[in-house]
């Protein structure tokens, strides 16, 4: 960490002294980062300056995007053939821009020893025709039960016990539900439904609402049923909020005393320990019910982020060996990351993972080990086939909150799928990634 503070600080000593062009002669990078939390993105910017001052023959750039504007940005980008050389880009995406060339294979271009100690579930959401095309940096996942102790107990219900099936969370709801606040805070529109909840759909049926090589709509499954049920119920017996409080990323509604049980990432976490520290001690976390009651069943994907060179880059080398040194090199930058980020993320790293497990810090995260043990262990790696399908399945979960025919609600879904596989020519593509 010394030794990082130390190129980060001689970075700046340097850029504010002498005169001319001190990039000059030199290889010229851009990063694209999408913007994430502010302790996220000061940590790239440390990250870059310790890279540029590490050695003499490149300087990255940083631009940082906010998330709405960056599909208008990149195909601005793309369009002008300015895309930068190295962005982020999270796991669904990857297999889809290496089958269009939009990015460059990796695995020829970093040493095969950088690429040891990878979560093989990982490795398989990073390759395409088994060629790895990213590298990556964390697994965050997407829904974990954060429920307020005090007040499972105030209602006479037991703070160690969270539920463990949906007619357990139901009841409990029905009971912790007051004038202000809410008994379940989740997911209410059919964007944030459509990725949310791919590990539940995992739970009810065993398979995601498209077959395994893309070819065939699934999301008529009678299995489906019991999941929209669910939500109607929670929505129509006003367990969950009438309009969401938040997206669902956002954890404030649980730190603000709005919920009474959340479903939220494990990126929450890094919001509560930072912004609502008098609330933690009250907090509890779990794994989201399951259908059957089997814990060991997947009810979250793991999803996250990587970094990607572009297919079109002047520079791939370059742009390579930075991907490189920053994800597969010295673990004291990664650490620092999951350190500014409140260990509210995983690496698939095992040398990273294990000095992430050494540091003293990470207890600070109380929920961490039941994250780890109880949801990362079983979750399933997010799908990668186009969003469109995801969201027609979230479309119907909102049909089903409304109050509309359960049935009506999963063949349209159906329909739709079938719909977006001929116009994305998707038959066939899910077994080449």
């Amino acid at each position: 960490m010394r030794k990082f503070v130390l190129l980060a600080t001689a970075l700046v000593l340097v850029a504010g002294c002498g005169s001319g062009t001190p990039n000059q002669g030199k290889t010229e990078l851009t990063l694209w980062q999408q913007k994430f939390t502010d302790q996220e993105d000061a940590w790239y910017k440390k990250a870059v300056a310790a890279y540029n001052a590490s050695q003499k023959k490149v300087v990255v750039k940083l631009v940082t995007v906010p998330a709405d504007a960056w599909d208008q940005k990149m195909k601005a980008a793309q369009a002008a053939g300015k895309t930068p050389d190295v962005f982020t880009l999270n796991y669904n995406k990857v297999p889809g821009f290496a089958r269009t060339g939009q990015i460059k294979a990796l695995e020829p271009l970093i040493p095969a020893d950088k690429w040891a100690g990878l979560k093989e579930s990982v490795v398989g959401s990073i390759q395409y025709k088994n060629q790895k095309y990213a590298y990556p940096m964390l697994v965050e996942p997407s829904a974990v039960l954060y429920y307020r102790k005090d007040l499972f107990a105030k209602a006479g219900l037991d703070p160690n016990k969270p539920p463990a099936t949906w007619d357990e969370l139901i009841a409990d709801g029905k009971k912790l539900t007051t004038k202000d606040v809410s008994g379940v805070v989740t997911a209410g529109a059919a964007i944030d439904l459509a990725w949310s909840t791919w590990g539940l759909q995992w739970n009810a049926a065993g398979h995601l609402p498209i077959s395994d090589d893309w070819s065939t709509p699934k999301a008529s499954d009678p299995k489906y049923k019991q999941l929209l049920q669910v939500y109607q119920t929670l929505y129509q017996q006003g367990i969950m909020p009438k309009q969401p409080l938040a997206p669902y990323a956002d954890a404030n509604p649980m730190g603000q005393g709005k919920a009474a049980m959340m479903v939220c990432g494990s990126w929450a976490a890094s919001v509560l320990l930072s912004d609502y520290p008098k609330m933690v001690a009250n907090i509890g976390a779990a794994p989201l019910p399951s259908f059957d009651g089997d814990a060991t069943k997947p009810t979250a994907t793991l999803g996250g982020w990587t970094l990607v060179v572009d297919g079109k880059a002047k520079q791939p080398q370059a742009a390579a060996d930075f991907v490189s040194w920053l994800l597969a090199g010295d673990t004291t930058l990664l650490v620092d990351y999951f350190k500014t980020t409140k260990f509210s993320k995983y690496s698939p790293r095992a040398a990273v993972a294990d000095a992430v497990k050494n540091d003293p810090a990470a207890a600070e995260n109380i929920w961490a080990k039941t994250i780890e043990d109880q949801i990362v262990a079983h979750a399933k790696p997010e799908p990668t086939y186009d969003f469109a399908v995801s969201l027609a399945f979230g479309k119907a979960i909102e049909k089903a909150l409304q109050g509309k025919d359960i049935d009506g609600a999963l063949r349209d879904a159906d329909a739709e799928i079938k719909d977006v596989i001929a116009k994305n020519n998707l038959a066939g593509q899910g077994t080449a990634s």
